[in-house]
């Protein structure tokens, strides 16, 4: 008999709190591998918190996060990150100064063995070469791979961002509110972007987005969050029609 495949990630009774304050409060979820998921919420429910704590920025003070059968609560984000978590942010971590191919091939540079440098960069037909401008065509940017970072809309870099995550071999994706700022014109490609990375890579994408018209369109389960907690973890119609969810959520954000 075949074993079970673990879940992407498996998140027990998770709490952090402040200063005596409770941030998150016994949250629980399993995700699938190769899932797409949403986590909504009204302001101050949590979310980003939690993306904190799975990716080691914050310490839970209880509980636990497997990441593909392997505890991960402790690690350091490093670790985690060598281990195939990957993080956006709702601010720009990007290398403004450095063309969009340098700032993938950068990273796939450190994935394939070579120095995680700025000042030694592979050459132009090597391995991290071909990686950077696989990725980049994966999320529609090889049009713009010689611009400089800085120079490139919202929405490119947002993409960006993404495909340096691709090189790094990221098979957990946590993506923090990758519409916010991006001018409307621009929301459709991201969005395509997003739908084509998960096809084409299979990885799992968890994302925290407030246009909520969006993500429904776009993901497989929505996690709905409040007061540090999941209240709903369901198809996107079924979460938006439980009666819990609409009184928490939708009637906070009225």
């Amino acid at each position: 008999m075949t074993a079970p495949v673990p879940p992407a990630l498996r998140i027990r009774s998770l709490g952090l709190q402040i200063g005596g304050i409770g941030i998150l409060d016994e949250v629980a979820l399993d995700v699938a591998p190769g899932a797409l998921v949403g986590v909504i919420g009204p302001n101050g429910a949590g979310k980003t918190t939690l993306f904190n704590a799975i990716s080691g920025l914050v310490r839970p003070t209880e509980g636990t996060i497997e990441m593909h059968g392997t505890d991960i609560t402790r690690l350091s984000v490093a670790r985690r990150a060598r281990a195939g978590l990957g993080r956006t942010f709702q601010t720009s971590s990007l290398f403004p100064q450095l063309t969009v191919r340098e700032n993938v091939r950068l990273a796939a540079q450190a994935r394939v063995g070579g120095s995680y440098s700025l000042v030694r960069f592979p050459h132009r037909d090597d391995e991290a070469t071909r990686v950077a401008d696989e990725m980049l065509a994966i999320v529609g940017l090889t049009h713009r791979a010689d611009a400089r970072a800085g120079d490139i809309s919202h929405g490119d870099k947002r993409k960006l961002e993404i495909a340096v995550l691709l090189a790094m071999r990221a098979r957990v994706i946590l993506l923090d509110e990758p519409m916010a700022g991006v001018a409307s014109g621009d929301v459709a490609g991201l969005v395509e972007s997003i739908r084509d990375l998960h096809r084409a890579t299979g990885c799992t994408v968890l994302m925290v987005e407030h246009h909520i018209d969006v993500l429904m369109g776009l993901v497989e389960k929505v996690a709905v969050m409040y007061a540090g907690q999941i209240i709903a973890f369901d198809a996107p119609q079924r979460v938006m029609s439980d009666p819990l969810v609409q009184s928490a959520y939708l009637g906070s954000a009225a």
